[in-house]
């Protein structure tokens, strides 16, 4: 029973980590992935992310839909998927903020500024 809840907590990791590959693939925007060069710093072409993209909903619904018996209406079940992606969308921003504003460079963090300047 609790190896279940480890496999839906996953799932909403995969999940959540499809979203962004797979749109900015579709997209046509090059975007890091685990495969880009250099790591951490490089970004896969618009292919890779939609196949990265495809692979991390399938694990993630297999993960979810496939392990135990996972119900909607189980708030435990829900609570597991939920802070997995929650978890992984978080860690997601502030890698995603990191690489790609260093890649956007001083422009953006400027822009960034001048928004949240007008906001005060």
């Amino acid at each position: 029973m609790q190896w279940t809840y480890v496999a839906y907590f996953f799932g909403g990791v995969f999940l959540v980590n499809a979203v962004p590959h797979f749109t900015n693939g579709v997209s046509g925007r090059r975007f890091p992935t685990p495969f880009a060069v250099p790591l951490g710093k490089g970004q896969s072409s618009p292919t890779v992310n939609v196949l990265w993209g495809t692979f991390n909903l399938v694990v993630g619904s297999l993960l979810v839909g496939r392990v135990g018996e996972f119900h909607m209406n189980r708030t435990s079940e829900i609570l597991a998927v939920g802070v997995g992606g929650l978890l992984m969308a978080v860690m997601l921003a502030r890698l995603f903020e990191r690489i790609c504003g260093r890649q956007l460079g001083g422009e953006a963090a400027d822009r960034g500024r001048s928004a949240h300047d007008a906001h005060e």
